[in-house]
């Protein structure tokens, strides 16, 4: 069973790892192009998303058959780079969101903003699911994180999506999404300094809180 949910959780890494690498490169190219931050920031959020998914991939290495037994110093390490890199994700969006508002900007590529956001959310709650239950059944604080990294993609994409469709439509809202995305990098940060707690613990059990787990 162990062994299935660890091959489970590399499948769902490596593909986090794929979609993300051509979703960082389209956004970061339209952003530079339309000289929007905003979707340029989205697309560099994507990297950290890769970096995220190769931390677990990095968690699991060599790790195969039911009588695999977790790695508590693998779990602790790999729980607090996924912690630096929600602190790398708040940061940068919200030096991004600042210094639009700095300069008065509004999104300039609304089009290719909205649609990438809506790829995104496509698939990304089913994603996001999925890695959930696997951290549930694995009791497995590193799957944990990264399934969070996933939901603050789905917040980010939401955030892109409301942000380009509101500038599109009425342009007198030109701040609403630098805005909102000030909010939610605070919201990230938040939770990337907890993590980085729980990976710091005495205690650290290196699981996830969802189910009870037997060394």
């Amino acid at each position: 069973m162990r062994a299935d949910l660890v091959a489970r959780a590399v499948r769902l890494s490596w593909f986090t790892v794929a979609y993300n690498i051509v979703e960082g490169l389209v956004s970061v190219g339209f952003g530079v192009k339309g000289e929007s931050v905003a979707l340029a920031g989205f697309g560099a959020d994507s990297f950290i998303e890769v970096a995220s998914a190769l931390a677990v991939l990095w968690r699991f290495r060599g790790e195969a058959g039911l009588a695999a037994r977790p790695d508590l110093e693998a779990e602790r390490r790999a729980t607090r780079a996924i912690g630096r890199l929600f602190l790398a994700l708040a940061a940068g969006t919200a030096a991004a969101s600042a210094l639009k508002l700095w300069r008065q900007e509004g999104p300039d590529t609304t089009l290719p903003g909205a649609i990438i956001a809506l790829a995104s959310l496509s698939f990304m709650f089913w994603l996001w699911s999925a890695k959930k239950a696997v951290a549930r059944g694995l009791d497995s604080s590193t799957v944990e994180k990264d399934a969070d990294c996933s939901l603050a993609c789905i917040k980010l994409s939401a955030v892109l999506l409301a942000g380009s469709l509101l500038c599109g439509l009425v342009p007198a809202l030109w701040w609403a999404d630098s805005a909102a995305a000030l909010a939610l990098a605070f919201l990230i940060g938040s939770e990337g300094l907890e993590t980085m707690r729980a990976a710091g613990r005495p205690d650290f059990s290196g699981g996830c809180g969802c189910s009870r787990c037997e060394r």
